[in-house]
């Protein structure tokens, strides 16, 4: 199979690490794209990104998906055959605390990354979602031919009301 050129983002990450790990010893070109947030320990992403350093066809690029021009900047940068898109704010009960992280990364950023491949003709994407699309379902593993009607409910912090 011919070498190909992959935008991972969240490259930093558990599985955009071991994923990007992966297309190296298979001999692809990888740009890693991560913002290192510290959602969690940053020194274990800056560990991460030394690994995957070592290897020659590893470009990193620190920026953020919701950035647009970052991006479109990045697309014209390289020619990507194709992109896995696992870069997202994480943590469903954060979401409650922080709902604009979430808007920003999540759907902000996706649709950059959508527009980039859509304008720069992207061959492949790949977009990984997460189990909690799956809500209360306690059947596993969980498939995609489950029901996702009964989502999880979070119950917020009562404010004072005054009358």
């Amino acid at each position: 199979m011919p070498s190909k050129l992959a935008l991972v983002t969240g490259s930093a990450g558990f599985i955009g690490f071991h994923l990007s790990k992966k297309l190296l010893t298979q001999g692809h070109s990888v740009v890693g794209l991560d913002n290192l947030n510290d959602y969690y320990d940053v020194t274990l992403k800056e560990s991460r990104l030394e690994v995957l350093q070592k290897h020659s066809g590893f470009t990193f690029i620190k920026g953020n998906l919701h950035d647009r021009l970052f991006i479109e900047k990045t697309f014209l940068d390289f020619k990507f055959d194709f992109v896995v898109n696992l870069a997202a704010q994480a943590g469903l009960r954060y979401s409650i605390q922080n709902p604009h992280a979430y808007i920003e990364s999540n759907i902000q950023g996706f649709l950059n990354i959508l527009e980039g491949c859509r304008h720069h003709k992207t061959a492949h994407l790949v977009y990984a979602s997460s189990s909690s699309v799956y809500g209360a379902n306690k059947k596993m593993p969980f498939s995609v031919h489950q029901n996702v009607d009964h989502p999880f409910h979070f119950m917020l912090p009562q404010r004072n009301r005054m009358s």
